[in-house]
């Protein structure tokens, strides 16, 4: 048997003791600042890319709309993934770098608290909402577009310390 805290069955935390999924307790976890940052790419033909770029797609401003189904997303993602707990976001935003030498969008996603458990998810929903945001409001001109990786690229806060993606 687990002791609800984590580490339940073969060191999993999502794992009880009989090995049925469960949400981790973290009432016992002292409220410390969280910062996740993640990052996605969206590779587009230069076609597309130009027209995104001169706001001339026929679905109107991707990057505001992406920009806004990503805070969204963010906001939305205990009801998505099953073991997420709900949060307090005090802080989400989604900013893109069009790179016009690629044809492409880099997405990164911030996402902030202050609680017992990180915001990794959260900007990993963000992020990848906002590219599939991009990519509904390109696929009228483009089917082809690619969506590639997806990364966690900054967390900090919390028991296990800071994370930086290598080669970040």
């Amino acid at each position: 048997m687990s002791d609800g805290h984590g580490g339940g069955h073969s060191g999993l935390t999502h794992i009880d003791g009989s090995g049925d999924a469960r949400m981790v307790d973290v009432g016992h976890k002292a409220d410390t600042r969280r910062v996740a940052l993640a990052g996605t790419t969206v590779r587009l033909s230069p076609e597309t890319f130009a027209l995104l770029r001169e706001n001339a797609l026929p679905k109107g401003d991707a990057l505001a709309t992406a920009k806004v189904a990503g805070i969204l997303a963010a906001k939305q993602t205990h009801a998505l993934i099953p073991m997420c707990h709900p949060l307090p976001l005090s802080y989400v935003d989604v900013r893109f770098a069009p790179v016009e030498a690629e044809a492409a969008i880099h997405i990164e996603a911030e996402a902030r608290t202050t609680g017992p458990t990180g915001v990794e998810m959260e900007a990993l929903m963000a992020a990848q909402v906002a590219a599939l945001t991009l990519y509904d409001m390109c696929k009228a001109v483009q089917k082809d577009i690619l969506i590639t990786d997806c990364r966690l690229l900054h967390k900090s806060g919390g028991r296990s310390g800071t994370y930086d993606a290598p080669g970040r």
